[in-house]
């Protein structure tokens, strides 16, 4: 999977870091073992080798192409570093399994862990084993259930992601009058579809002239996708947006568009598979924009566990220490700016 863009890297480990870190410590030696001794000696991560860190990962199993871009991306940017081992389970969905797999990382003593619980509820008791085990947690997008059982939370913004695809449908129909969108969900018993429902309901209210005027809720699978858009297609003759929740169902929803033979509307996906940013590109379709909900946070992930096992904070921050969270922008993918993000979709 492709890494992060060196411009979103700044954010955490850019080049401001790399020469505070040379003005702090003076040195100009290119000597190798010098070299190393001052990175260790740097307030903050940078990309020079530093003292060696094992990192534990255990993520999810890839059932869905967003998951399998978790995983990508935490064993690509592992292998930037010289100075990371990365100790990576199998990835699981079942909770006693994922469970196990966390506790023989805690016994081989791995200096940190990133988790992606398969249920944040139901392992937080094993996170709490690690904290306690004097291993810091990374507790990488479905969160445990107290801060306890992790030193460090990343991942997206489902709200946002609704939020800004209702702002971004809002601003292209807010002169039309009597507008209508509708909107395929993902699985309504998570909480996170209810939060992206929410976010895209709160963007609403600020245009008076659209109303919603149907709701489906999906299953993220390119099948489902298709079944539940041609019931809305069915049920609705005239609308002029959707809001999909997810590129990978949205797959789907874009046969039961193309067979019903509509193009009558403008469709907002979620999530930034390659696909849909290929599809943006050529705009020859009803597809004009997707909200991103990054893998890259998987990245993101092995670089904040690497300056935890480093004892180090990030660049462009005071603070001689990670954040304690960190919720990633949901930021919106049309034709203006998806050559820049096209390196970031995932398969």
């Amino acid at each position: 999977m492709p890494q992060q863009r060196t411009s979103r890297r700044g954010l955490l480990f850019g080049t401001a870091a790399v020469s505070a870190g040379a003005l702090l410590t003076g040195c100009t030696s290119n000597e190798p073992k010098e070299r190393e001794q001052a990175a260790d000696n740097q307030p903050v991560a940078d990309d020079r080798p530093g003292k060696q860190v094992t990192i534990g990962f255990a993520g999810p199993q890839a059932d869905h192409g967003w998951l399998n871009a978790i995983n990508e991306n935490a064993k690509s940017r592992a292998e930037k570093y010289q100075d990371v081992t990365l100790e990576i389970t199998e990835g699981s969905n079942d909770t006693a399994a994922q469970i196990g797999q966390i506790e023989t990382l805690i016994n081989k003593k791995v200096d940190v862990l990133v988790v992606l619980p398969a249920d944040g509820k139901a392992l937080t008791q094993v996170g709490l084993q690690a904290m306690r085990a004097g291993i810091p947690v990374v507790n990488l997008d479905r969160v445990f259930n107290t801060p306890q059982a992790y030193r460090c939370w990343i991942g997206g913004d489902n709200y946002g992601m609704g939020l800004n695809a209702g702002h971004y449908i809002g601003e292209k129909l807010k002169d039309q009058a009597d507008a209508r969108v509708v909107e395929l969900a993902g699985l309504d018993n998570l909480e996170l579809t209810q939060q992206r429902s929410q976010g895209f309901d709160d963007a609403l209210k600020n245009y008076p002239n659209i109303r919603k005027v149907a709701r489906q809720a999906a299953d993220f699978t390119v099948e489902s996708g298709q079944a539940k858009m041609a019931q809305l297609l069915q049920a609705q003759s005239r609308f002029d947006a959707l809001w999909n929740h997810d590129d990978d169902q949205g797959v789907g929803a874009l046969r039961a568009i193309e067979q019903a033979g509509r193009d009558d509307f403008l469709m907002v996906g979620g999530a930034g598979a390659l696909s849909a940013f290929q599809a943006i590109k050529r705009d020859d379709g009803v597809l004009k924009a997707t909200v991103l909900y990054p893998p890259t946070m998987a990245a993101s992930a092995i670089d904040l566990a690497r300056a935890l096992g480093q004892g180090k904070g990030v660049g462009g921050l005071a603070e001689f220490e990670i954040p304690a969270s960190l919720t990633l922008y949901s930021a919106v993918i049309d034709s203006t700016n998806v050559d820049q993000y096209m390196s970031t979709g995932f398969e």
